[in-house]
C-alpha cells in the first residue's frame, strides 16, 4: 500500500484537494525513485547515491572538493567519503591534489567513470521518459509549469 492510500483515511480537512495533490506527488516520486533504484542495481550493479555522485562530477569535469560534493548532494561528508572511496577502488573516480593546499583534493571522474556514467545516464533518462509515458507533451509541459509555480512560491516563503 502506497503513502497516498495509507493516508487517505486521515482526519477530514478544509483543504482536501491540496492534501490529496501533495500525497499524489509524494507517492509518484517514491514509486519512480523505487523503480530507478531497482533498475540501477539490476542493470549496473550500483546505487542511486553512487549515480548521483557521479552525476555531480559529470557536471564538473575539473572535479569538486568533497565539501562541495556534500553540499550539492545534500548529504554528510561521511556519506560522500564512503561512496567516493568505493568509486576510487573501482577506478571510476580519482582524487587529485590541489596545488598550493595539501589539505584539500578534488574528486573527478576517470575516463572509465565517464564512460560508465554515460551509459547509466542514457538508461536513467529512458526510465524517466517511460515513467511519464502516459502523459502527452502538452501535459508534461503544463505539469512542469504548474510545479514551477509551487517551487517559486515555496522558495519565497522559506527564504
Amino acid at each position: 500500500m502506497d503513502l497516498e492510500a495509507r493516508l487517505h483515511g486521515a482526519a477530514p480537512s478544509e483543504h482536501p484537494e491540496a492534501l490529496r495533490l501533495w500525497l499524489r506527488m509524494l507517492t509518484c516520486t517514491q514509486l519512480v525513485e523505487k523503480q530507478v533504484r531497482t533498475r540501477l542495481r539490476e542493470r549496473f550493479d550500483t546505487t542511486l547515491p553512487r549515480f548521483d555522485l557521479m552525476a555531480q562530477l559529470e557536471r564538473a569535469p575539473e572535479g569538486l572538493k568533497m565539501k562541495d560534493l556534500s553540499r550539492r548532494m545534500m548529504v554528510t561528508s561521511g556519506n560522500v567519503t564512503g561512496i567516493t572511496d568505493q568509486l576510487v577502488a573501482e577506478g571510476l573516480v580519482e582524487r587529485v591534489d590541489v596545488q598550493g593546499d595539501r589539505r584539500v583534493f578534488l574528486v573527478r571522474l576517470t575516463q572509465r567513470g565517464r564512460a560508465q556514467f554515460a551509459a547509466m545516464a542514457r538508461a536513467h533518462e529512458q526510465w524517466i521518459v517511460e515513467a511519464f509515458a502516459t502523459l502527452g507533451a502538452r501535459d508534461v509541459a503544463t505539469l512542469y509549469r504548474l510545479l514551477g509555480k509551487v517551487k517559486e512560491h515555496t522558495q519565497e516563503t522559506v527564504e
